[in-house]
């Protein structure tokens, strides 16, 4: 299985030690977001600039990751990434903006791989589960979701039936999932955690200086996650 590893720094140097690390530790891949603290200064290629000379130097490819809710709100265009797409070591993105356009444009333009065909090589990853049938739609090549940690099975199901051509039956899969995925996003990794605690006995509880949720927090936590988790238990 191949090892992604967050490598996004707020310096080229930084993170480009960051990959060098992550490969030593074994990670096939880096995923890196766009430096943010001083980007009121920055030029309109700084971000350009900054993925090509990091993927110059880092010895394992990257992976684009546009999360503005993460960066200060830095909203990678379509342009952009499918300009950064054509360097040969930048091989994907991870597009949690949920701009599904932006990732048809990006999908279509570097010809993407989907679970039926190859294409270029390049993924073009939808960032949450909640549109993983959306994103399949356009052309992407899949999800990269927190919502795996705790319905795997259900995840990858949505893309099986859709593959398969069982687009009813993909609809009323991915409207469970994205249902319970609004619960892992409203809650974030504190409810995430708690509900892995809830239903599967494990996660613990998220790094200070995040909350530990009270035992009603947790119990709303649960109460979101509660259909999606009945659902997965049920996939053989």
């Amino acid at each position: 299985m191949p090892i992604i590893v967050g490598c996004g720094s707020q310096s080229t140097r930084e993170t480009t030690e960051l990959c060098r690390e992550a490969m030593s530790s074994g990670g096939d891949y880096a995923l890196v977001l766009p430096p943010s603290y001083y980007k009121a200064m920055y030029k309109s290629d700084s971000l350009v600039e900054f993925f090509e000379e990091v993927a110059d130097a880092s010895p394992i490819p990257l992976l684009i990751y546009n999360y503005p809710g993460a960066v200060a709100g830095i909203d990678m265009d379509s342009d952009v990434i499918t300009k950064l797409a054509k360097h040969p070591n930048i091989v994907g993105c991870k597009l949690t903006c949920g701009n599904t356009g932006k990732l048809g444009r990006i999908a279509s333009a570097v010809d993407a791989v989907t679970p039926s065909d190859e294409g270029s090589g390049f993924m073009c990853m939808g960032g949450s589960a909640d549109f993983t049938l959306q994103t399949l739609v356009v052309g992407g090549s899949g999800i990269i979701g927190g919502l795996g940690n705790i319905a795997p099975k259900a995840c990858v199901k949505v893309i099986e039936l859709y593959t398969a051509g069982k687009m009813e039956e993909a609809k009323k899969l991915q409207a469970v999932v994205a249902r319970g995925d609004w619960a892992a996003i409203s809650g974030g990794i504190v409810g995430t955690k708690s509900a892995l605690e809830t239903f599967y006995g494990y996660g613990g509880f998220a790094r200070k200086p995040l909350p530990r949720p009270s035992k009603e927090e947790s119990a709303r936590y649960a109460s979101g996650f509660k259909e999606l988790v009945e659902l997965e238990k049920s996939i053989a």
